[in-house]
């Protein structure tokens, strides 16, 4: 593996350690029913999205609901000791992409074939921490003060 390759691998997996998120592979629910439930629940805190899922009559919610409590849990495992009421979690970002189509024939009159396809999706969902993005916003605003001052104390 060249140097470059292995810099961007290293500097990807840093960033990931830094991401809260789940990928649910092939999940047989067809990516425009999914989609519906991914937009319901993007930007919504993580007690109010649950709560949507739980109560919601679409099949695709058992899964997003299982999702959701995936990177819940994978949030837990990368912030052991702080307690997740005092963190403010939001689902900051929903990804419904399509997957593979199973290709299936029904038999019709005379003779004839009508293809159904049976779509499946791949879904990640991303969580971020309000509280860590704000503290990191303070500590930017922090430093850019402190380079105006030393700016304007040496003119």
């Amino acid at each position: 593996m060249g140097s470059r390759k292995r810099i961007r691998a290293e500097n990807r997996k840093e960033q990931r350690t830094n991401q809260y998120f789940a990928v649910l592979k092939s999940c047989p629910t067809s990516p425009r029913k999914v989609r519906l439930l991914a937009d319901e629940i993007r930007g919504k805190e993580i007690n109010q999205a649950l709560d949507f899922l739980r109560f919601s009559s679409r099949a695709a919610s058992n899964y997003l609901e299982k999702l959701l409590l995936s990177a819940i849990s994978n949030w837990q495992n990368k912030n052991e000791g702080v307690r997740i009421e005092d963190s403010y979690l939001i689902v900051s970002e929903i990804r419904v992409d399509q997957a593979r189509t199973l290709k299936r024939i029904r038999p019709e009159a005379m003779g004839r074939a009508h293809l159904i396809r049976k779509r499946s999706s791949h879904v990640t969902l991303f969580l971020e921490n309000l509280n860590e993005a704000r503290q990191v916003e303070q500590v930017a605003e922090d430093n850019e003060d402190n380079i105006n001052e030393t700016q304007n104390n040496q003119e």
